[in-house]
């Protein structure tokens, strides 16, 4: 089996870590053989039948580190099966460079605070770079999340996001205690 992935010529030191540190465990904990061209930004991954799962999981992994998750970040998908990488993508809602930025900050917010309070309520991590807004968590967290940025990206207040997210959060924790009882 073989993948393909074309990757940000700034992210190919990272993937690849120093020494070749990154690509080595990656390798290692999924079973693949990573071929990276550092010119083309092309990363192969390959891999026998038997470790397809893995296969698929290495590559999640690279998109993860591609839109701006550190590799330990993006390696948490190795350590933890259920969780998902999500991508949004900005550039259906700007029109051109500023309107781009102006996403990018709203989702960001002032000195990260904005990105940070997502993270904090719905247990994701989220990663804004270039045109994208990565995404790391459990399927239902990510789905919240996702409305969150959503929202922001449509010029809903902050407040209102913070307050959806308030409330989909006690409502999580009512139905998990609902369930226990």
């Amino acid at each position: 089996m073989l993948q393909e992935i074309k990757i940000n010529s700034s992210r190919v030191g990272v993937l690849i870590g120093k020494g070749g540190a990154t690509k080595k465990e990656l390798e290692t904990r999924t079973h693949a053989v990573i071929t990276i061209d550092s010119k083309e930004g092309l990363v192969k991954v390959e891999g026998d039948d038997e470790h397809t799962v893995s296969l698929l999981r290495a590559v999640e992994v690279i998109n993860a580190v591609n839109r701006g998750f550190s590799p330990e970040r993006a390696f948490e998908m190795i350590e933890d099966e259920d969780l998902l990488l999500d991508l949004i993508d900005l550039t259906t809602m700007a029109d051109g460079p500023k309107q781009l930025d102006r996403l990018r900050g709203r989702i960001i917010g002032k000195d990260g605070r904005a990105r940070e309070q997502i993270e904090e309520m719905t247990d994701v991590e989220i990663s804004v770079f270039g045109k994208t807004v990565a995404l790391i968590g459990y399927p239902e967290q990510l789905k919240t999340a996702r409305a969150a940025v959503d929202m922001l990206k449509q010029g809903v207040p902050h407040e209102n996001v913070f307050a959806f997210l308030d409330k989909k959060k006690r409502e999580a924790k009512r139905d998990m205690i609902s369930y226990y009882y």
